[in-house]
């Protein structure tokens, strides 16, 4: 097809953005479709970190507890179970400030459970709430919950601004929660 002379002309380089037409079409399909693309790909990310969040902190806690009932930590405590749970998490950063583990013995005549929910950090307040830390005795079943707070990474927009409350806290809670019975000596 050939073009007229003038046409080209009115589409030079430098009246190209000013007057020419040409090409134009879907400028107004691209601007409406790319807010809500975006919100899908943030909505995406988010949701994929969290997931893989999630089973990488089940994976360590299984890891870790898994050591404990073996005997293979000596004299756990609270700081040394959340060390080793957060060095097999390398997806949750800030792990070892925004972590609680709470062990709790299980009777295994009653099977009375914690009906309360598992206890996160409070980022605001200087001091912690008390919790439950007994690593337990031979052949005794036990009860561990984890809870971690992380940070969007999008924290306005779709799944972000819906998980970003954490008991009025900024930041989202991922929860595990194990058993385990520690071996016989």
């Amino acid at each position: 097809m050939i073009r007229h002379p003038t046409r080209l002309r009115r589409c030079s380089p430098f009246h190209r953005f000013v007057r020419c037409e040409a090409g134009g079409g879907g400028v107004i399909e691209f601007v409406i479709m790319l807010p809500m693309i975006m919100f899908m790909f943030m909505a995406s990310a988010e949701a994929g970190l969290y997931t893989a969040r999630q089973i990488l902190l089940d994976r360590a806690v299984e890891r870790t507890m898994r050591d404990l009932g073996l005997g293979n930590i000596p004299n756990p405590t609270h700081d040394v179970i959340k060390t080793n749970i957060c060095l097999n998490v390398p997806a949750i950063p800030h792990c070892v400030e925004n972590i609680r583990v709470e062990l709790l013995p299980v009777s295994t005549t009653t099977w009375n459970l914690p009906t309360s929910a598992a206890t996160c950090i409070d980022r605001g307040a200087a001091v912690q709430p008390a919790l439950s830390f007994n690593p337990g005795v031979a052949s005794q079943l036990m009860l561990v919950r984890v809870c971690v707070i992380q940070d969007a990474m999008f924290p306005g927009t779709g799944v972000g601004k819906g998980m970003e409350e954490a008991d009025g806290q900024v930041g989202y809670r991922i929860i595990t929660v194990s058993g385990f019975v520690n071996e016989p000596t």
